[in-house]
């Protein structure tokens, strides 16, 4: 006979590890399921109490996105929900992940975007999704400026109080000047400043061959007929 105690470290053995040494899931892809429905949005005008209704709009969601360097450049949140794919065109695809079952119980979503200036922010795009929509393309943004993107998730009962509302994820990234611009614009410095050399010689040529080559003292003068 065994000892109880023994006994029982082997029961235990044998039906595996306790619940709470399960694995940890893994966040959802970035990749929006095949079946994924048409994404209804609308743009909202930038100052909230401006009056006009807006426009209803669908998009299909992006598929086979890869963020590659050089041409591309992500971003995500602090929270790892949201990320913004920066591309060398100066467009940015914004794209977010939904724990599971949390898209049943919101309403809709709340993109909103804003760039740094010298003393203040500025509105730049307001935009209303469905909860079906897992992203949505800026199509160009400033390079230099500092862009701040946010989403809130917008919960169905939202009259219980603030605090039913989770807060928004917020992601910041700066568009970098494209590579074949920089190119152009070096280009075209260096072109400048050959031309002006050009310039510059040919002055020079031209001024030494009319002072130097026939100098005006050497010239044979009239004389005057009485």
């Amino acid at each position: 006979m065994l000892p109880p105690l023994l006994l029982l470290l082997l029961l235990l053995a044998a039906r595996g590890p306790p619940p709470c040494a399960a694995d940890t899931p893994t966040p959802a892809s970035w990749e929006p399921p095949a079946d994924t429905p048409w994404c209804p949005y609308k743009l909202l005008p930038e100052d909230p109490e401006a009056s006009g209704a807006a426009r209803l709009c669908f998009r299909t969601a992006m598929r086979g996105f890869r963020c590659e360097e050089p041409g591309c450049k992500a971003h995500t949140s602090a929270g790892g929900m949201l990320r913004a794919s920066v591309l060398r065109n100066r467009s940015v695809l914004v794209q977010w992940r939904l724990p599971a079952g949390r898209a049943r119980r919101l309403r809709s979503l709340l993109l909103e975007c804003s760039w740094r200036g010298a003393y203040t922010r500025f509105p730049c795009e307001r935009v209303l999704l469905g909860t079906s929509c897992r992203d949505y393309l800026l199509p160009e943004v400033h390079e230099g400026v500092r862009y701040r993107l946010c989403l809130q998730p917008l919960p169905v009962h939202s009259q219980r109080g603030i605090d039913d509302i989770p807060p928004p994820e917020c992601v910041e990234f700066v568009a970098e000047p494209g590579g074949m611009r920089d190119i152009v614009v070096a280009m075209t410095a260096v072109g400048g400043s050959i031309c002006v050399m050009l310039v510059v010689i040919c002055l020079l040529v031209a001024y030494i061959t009319e002072n130097l080559m026939h100098p005006s003292f050497g010239r044979p003068g009239l004389r005057r007929q009485p």
